[in-house]
Parts: C-alpha cells; structure tokens; sequence
C-alpha cells in the first residue's frame, strides 16, 4: 500500500480543524446544559410556542415563494437575455447584505402606509407584528438558497430530451412538468431544504419585521438580554435539538427518495 503523502495529512489537520471549531461550541454548549434545563425549557409554554411559530412560518415561506422561485430557477437556467447577469447578482442580494438592513429594507415595503401594506391590511392582515410579515422576512434572506439550487438542477438536464418532447408535440408546460421538473427535483429539494433551514435560523431581518410574537431565535435574544447566558442556552440547545432533527428527516426523506428512484 502506497503509504500517504505528507500533503494528505496537512489537509487532515486543517480539516480536523475546521470540524473542531464548528462542532466545538455545540458540544460545549449542550455538555453545560442539564437534563432539569432542558426539560424545564422544554415544557414552556413561551419557548414551546416560539418553535412552533419558527417552523410554521418558515415552511409557509418556503411552499409559498417556491410557486415563483422553481418556474424563475428555470428561466435563469434556459433563457438567454440582456442583463442576466444583472438578474443574477440580484438574487444574491439577500446573501450579501446585513440581514437588519434586509429588515429595514422590506419594512419600507410592507409597513402601514406602503401600498402593500394598505392592501394587506383591506383584507385584515398587517404585516407588522404578525406571522405573515415573518415568514416574508425569512423568504426574503433564504430564497437565493432555492433558486440557485433549482437554477443548477435544471441546467444540468441535457436540453435535447425537452427539443425532443417539444418536436414530438408536447407543449412547453407539460415538458416543463413531465420531463424537466422530474428531473431536477433532486436539486429543487435540495434548495427547499436549505431555504427553509435557513429561514428558521434568522434573526435580524425577523427582529426588524416582529419582535412580538417571538420566534426561537428573538426569544433566545431576549432572554439572552434579560437574564443572561444561564436563561437563554436551554431554550438555544432546545431549539438546536429540534431544527437537527427536522434537518435530519428531510434530508434522509430525499436520500430514501433518490433511492427509491434508482
């Protein structure tokens, strides 16, 4: 056996490195915390709540933003026009800009006396404050992660099989849902996925759009401010718990899914 380079340890190393300093923090923080926390934590109603509220309003975004997101991915990936990359650095907006600013950004949008906020309101939603201005706040960081993912889903479908569909005769919206979806939901799951992970860990943005009700992440803020590291980290590894666990099910739902295809 070929013994390994001094280069492959290095890399080794560095990449052991990397792991400690991501897992590191989380390992400390759940060794400090007990079991009477967690479980204190966990049957309160407040922090109970305020999970609840994070993954509704984050799986609501996700479904809801994904209608336009998947048929726009598409567009970016098959069509040639002036200023795609213009359109291109837009979507990755979100990403660039500090996430409060995000906030403040989409509030002059969607506050009271906006126009989208006079409509909002005609039919007894205010933006502000409510669970629907919160699930904006978090589409509004995450989508890049889902129109990037399906952009590369579908430009990696060779184009010819949908020429082919088109020059049998099948129209362009059922090759775009017979052929080119199906193809590319591995990558589209993958984006919804890493969209709704992201929005359920947002912070600045929601904070702007609605401090009350209190999603996970302004409720640890709080009690974080109010009373200190020792009240704020049960409800954190709680809530850390509880995302891992939502994470772990989708991802292992599309691994069963892809097999299930092969």
């Amino acid at each position: 056996m070929k013994p390994k380079q001094p280069l492959f340890w290095i890399f080794t190393l560095l990449g052991g490195l990397i792991l400690l300093f991501i897992i590191g923090p989380l390992i400390g923080m759940f060794a400090s915390t007990s079991p009477a926390e967690l479980f204190e934590a966990s049957t309160d109603k407040e922090v109970q709540l305020s999970i609840w509220l994070t993954l509704f309003t984050s799986m609501g975004g996700t479904l809801v933003f994904s209608l336009a997101a998947i048929p726009f991915a598409y567009l970016l990936a098959r069509k040639k026009f002036a200023f795609k990359w213009l359109v291109s650095g837009i979507i990755d907006l979100p990403i660039v800009i500090p996430h409060t600013a995000a906030g403040i950004a989409l509030l002059g949008v969607i506050s009271r006396g906006t126009f989208a906020g006079r409509m909002a309101s005609s039919i007894g939603i205010d933006f502000v404050g409510h669970p629907a201005g919160i699930a904006l706040a978090m589409a509004f960081v995450s989508i890049p992660f889902l129109i990037n993912a399906a952009r590369d889903g579908f430009h990696n479908i060779p184009e010819k099989l949908e020429k082919a569909a088109l020059n049998l005769g099948a129209s362009p919206t059922r090759v775009f849902f017979t052929i080119s979806l199906p193809l590319a939901w591995r990558n589209i799951l993958s984006g919804l996925i890493l969209m709704f992970a992201r929005g359920m860990s947002e912070f600045g943005a929601v904070v702007i759009i609605a401090y009350y009700p209190m999603t996970a992440p302004v409720l640890i803020y709080e009690r974080f401010g109010s009373y200190g590291l020792n009240y704020a980290q049960p409800v954190a590894v709680l809530f850390i718990t509880v995302s891992l666990l939502f994470f772990i099910f989708l991802r292992s739902f599309s691994k069963n899914a892809d097999h299930a295809d092969n």
